[in-house]
């Protein structure tokens, strides 16, 4: 049966959208604001240079905001500068350290007074490219103490893609640290990334500030080339009682930062985060979804702040909240082992924490019968989490269910597993389960403030300010529980963006066009159910038409999946000249350690998983074909699978070119991955007795 609708995050999301001005006035208020906003939501139309005209938004127009004086300054003068605001845990390098409200005020406020003697000013770009160290925050929160905008690149990123990034966003100043540490790899030299990017990138950068790790330093500095000692900097500042000790507001509608896109053709698109939405926004999903209320509560965001997520979870909304934040400098396996999240629930008090399904695929699997989350349980270390939230991919309902029945043993009473869905465009989810639905709302009822039950498969309901719709490819809405494109009403809700940094025209190309300006365009595709449950199913452009029906990747992943016999599944599409194209998978056996299985699965597997394909989607959706093998899904380093890889990989083989180079992003996790797909390509075609590919299809 069907959960029933929940009247309070039900009526939340309509008041959200029929009332915005007094929705989000209310939530406004909950922060200070440097300048008062007379108008809530101001909507016009945009003129491109060519005369195209679109519509456009602006959130808080006429008001002014300091996100550091938000974050920080606002919770020391309410009296709670010596609460925990953040918990720095790296087994990579076997440190910790915690810094309270007060002490993360001052090494801002230092690390500011620096910045401003290098030049940076309001309205300038920092360039940071750090590992997940808590110098990289004091990096973020200083350049918005300035008023001006952060650009974060994912450290690690080759030279040629940080180039781009230099070029696109014309640093005052880069940021950056010696090395990362990549699990149990070892330090990873960031020297050659960086000037190898300068003296690429066609434009020029004054200044790169360099803190020095003890693991490995980056010697000698070189003054001549604008490198500086960031701790000798902070030190001198420090010694000589330098510091900004008002932080500088902006407009509502200025940006605080640009985060450009992942996976990405061609230049790089920087989404512009705009200063008074993105507080606004931030400070109610975390209180409302997360359930982080402020003081006492522990978020720990299994993410890095090169991605979006960092950005949002890691650093400003539990910031904003008043909370405590974990910067976690390690993986979820390996560092040691696959209890470490767990170990750090009980040890940090944990009572939020949020990761990637495949993080949980990860530690499932080398967590055989979950003994370490058992050994934690049953000693009541994870007796203060209750949310365990899922984004970045689909989670399929058996890692949701698996993972709901664990917590539900040992966790806080009533604490659930909840997938959502968002971007770096929207900067706060779009859909999900409220954990505290009763947020901006007037009902006293306990029984009306519990939250919405779970449907593992979906991501939920839409978020306030969001409203997800079913399109198909003409724009019109489909009906309940029909495939399609997933859009977004307009004006998007305060947190999404608004623009590209420096790109009016590419914004409207790439979200508003396709639909003529009535829709925000996700590039999503999948449905919303009978009850309101959106289920993003894959990317619009993994969608697999067969013999004229629609079916989304991840929906026959999610059918792979359940059988027994497989561990990991990605589904891509073949062409096929009678049906248009037909589903083919790379699947990882499970419980097979052998590296030397052959490409082409034995025959009991594939009928095993062809039965659950026709069985949960309907006999037309049946594979094609099928290659088996171990680490050969290529990821993205924030857990997306890359689905175009690998079907460029199989449309090579196809042309007997098994050889030929694929586009590869740089966000690729493990390069060699792909080179362990491209060898099991080659070996499923030479198993089949396909010398040259050609007669792929009639074989299959």
């Amino acid at each position: 049966m069907p959960p029933p609708n929940n009247t309070i995050q039900d009526s939340v999301q309509s008041k959200s959208l029929q009332d915005r001005d007094a929705f989000w006035d209310h939530h406004a208020k909950q922060l200070t604001w440097s300048k008062p906003y007379t108008r809530v939501l101001s909507t016009q139309t945009k003129t491109l240079p060519d005369g195209t005209k679109h519509p456009h938004w602006s959130w808080f127009p006429d008001g002014e905001i300091s996100t550091t004086y938000n974050c920080i300054h606002r919770h020391v003068e309410a009296g709670n500068g010596d609460k925990l605001a953040m918990i720095w845990d790296s087994p990579v390098s076997n440190s910790k350290e915690t810094y309270t409200y007060n002490q993360l005020k001052e090494e801002v406020e230092i690390l500011a007074g620096v910045l401003r003697e290098e030049g940076v000013k309001k309205g300038d770009v920092v360039l940071i490219y750090m590992p997940m160290i808590p110098a990289a925050i004091f990096a973020m929160l200083a350049t918005l103490h300035l008023g001006a905008m952060h650009a974060v690149v994912f450290g690690g990123f080759a030279a040629q893609s940080l180039a781009q990034r230099i070029d696109a966003a014309r640093p005052r100043v880069i940021m950056t640290a010696s090395c990362g540490i990549e699990g149990g790899k070892g330090p990873m030299d960031y020297r050659p990334f960086v000037e190898g990017a300068v003296e690429t990138a066609k434009y020029k950068v004054g200044k790169v500030l360099i803190w020095q790790r003890d693991v490995k330093r980056w010697d000698p500095v070189e003054k001549d080339k604008g490198q500086r000692n960031w701790q000798r900097l902070v030190k001198s500042a420090r010694n000589r009682g330098l510091r900004v000790r008002e932080p500088v507001a902006v407009k509502s509608t200025e940006g605080v930062y640009v985060i450009y896109t992942s996976g990405t053709t061609g230049l790089p698109k920087g989404v512009l985060r705009e200063a008074g939405g993105h507080a606004v926004g931030l400070n109610l999903s975390i209180k409302y979804l997360f359930d982080v209320k402020g003081p006492g509560d522990v978020i720990f965001t299994g993410s890095d702040i090169g991605w979006v997520v960092g950005h949002s979870y890691i650093v400003y909304a539990p910031l904003l909240a008043g909370a405590t934040t974990v910067l976690f400098e390690g993986k979820p396996i390996g560092t040691p082992d696959a209890g470490k999240f767990w170990r750090m629930v009980e040890e940090h008090k944990i009572t939020t924490l949020f990761t990637a399904p495949t993080a949980l695929r990860a530690i499932r699997k080398e967590d055989q019968g979950d003994k370490l989350f058992k050994e934690v349980g049953e000693r009541g270390g994870l007796k203060n989490l209750r949310g365990l939230f899922l984004a970045g991919e689909r989670s399929e309902p058996s890692i949701v269910n698996h993972y709901q029945e664990l917590i539900s043993q040992y966790a806080k009473p009533g604490a659930q597993v909840i997938d959502h869905w968002w971007s770096s465009e929207s900067g706060s989810p779009m859909t999900g389960i409220a954990l505290r639905p009763s947020v901006g709302h007037d009902h006293s009822s306990s029984d009306e403030h519990k939250a919405l039950a779970i449907k593992p498969g979906s991501a939920g309901k839409s978020m306030p300010g969001f409203d997800a719709r079913i399109v198909d490819d003409e724009g019109n809405e489909v009906k309940r529980g029909e495939m399609g494109n997933i859009v977004l009403s307009l004006p998007y809700g305060p947190s999404g963006f608004t623009t590209l940094f420096k790109d009016d025209a590419r914004f409207y190309k790439g979200y508003l066009k396709r639909f003529d300006g009535k829709w925000m365009d996700t590039g999503d595709a999948g449905m919303i159910d009978e009850d309101g449950y959106v289920h993003v199913m894959s990317r619009s452009d993994d969608i697999i038409n067969v013999a004229a029906h629609r079916f989304s990747t991840g929906a026959i992943e999610q059918a792979i999946l359940s059988s027994e016999g497989v561990a990991a599944a990605c589904v891509i599409g073949i062409p096929d000249p009678m049906k248009g194209h037909l589903p083919f998978a790379f699947v990882e056996p499970a419980n097979s350690a052998s590296g030397d299985m052959p490409a082409t699965p034995a025959k009991e597997l594939f009928n095993d998983v062809n039965k659950q394909v026709r069985n949960q989607i309907g006999a037309i959706a049946s594979l094609g074909g099928m290659i088996q093998g171990r680490g050969m899904i290529p990821k993205t380093r924030s857990g997306k699978t890359l689905r175009r890889v690998l079907r460029e990989l199989v449309e090579h083989g196809v042309e007997g070119n098994f050889d030929k180079e694929v586009n590869i992003p740089p966000t690729v996790e493990d390069k060699a991955v792909v080179e362990v797909a491209r060898e099991r390509v080659k070996q499923f075609f030479k198993e089949k007795g396909l010398k040259d590919g050609g007669d792929l299809k009639a074989k299959l």
